[in-house]
């Protein structure tokens, strides 16, 4: 008795088949800041289009279009940021840098002393951390800045 595989006849597929590339090296920082919140918070492109009043369809194509010709509107910043729990200058950074521009948002209220060693060493150690580290400093920061916005109410 022989044995007859099944599915030997078929055809490849008339699309040819994406590359497998590095995300880091492939997709555009506005993709990697929604990526990284998705994996982070285990949410779909909808939750992120509800949770920001976005049609999902937004949040889809920001998400998978490499080479933006111009910045998403302001309102669409707004909402994604508030979709994807980020500050909207996060958000209006990646998109910018995505398009060929630099954003440099205001700055701060409060002047930062100069050579204050303690941000420089956190701003530049952030890209050493492992993904897991970055995701426990961002909860950390995100507590405090809630403690913070919790004891000041005049802001």
């Amino acid at each position: 008795m022989t044995a007859h595989a099944t599915g030997g006849d078929r055809e490849p597929p008339t699309q040819p088949q994406p590359a497998v590339v590095p995300l880091e090296y492939s997709i555009n920082p506005l993709q990697r800041l929604i990526l990284q919140r998705l994996r982070e918070r285990g949410w779909s492109y909808g939750e992120v289009a509800r949770r920001g009043g976005l049609p999902r369809s937004t949040v889809y194509t920001l998400a998978t279009t490499r080479n933006l010709a111009r910045p998403p509107r302001p309102a669409t910043i707004d909402a994604l940021a508030k979709g994807l729990d980020v500050p909207v200058s996060a958000v209006r950074a990646a998109a910018a840098e995505s398009t060929g521009l630099h954003y440099y948002d205001s700055a701060p209220a409060e002047p930062q002393p100069p050579g204050d060693q303690e941000r420089d060493l956190l701003i530049a150690s952030i890209d050493e951390l492992t993904p897991e580290d970055r995701r426990h400093v961002a909860a950390l920061v995100e507590s405090l800045r809630n403690r913070a916005a919790t004891e000041r109410p005049d802001r």
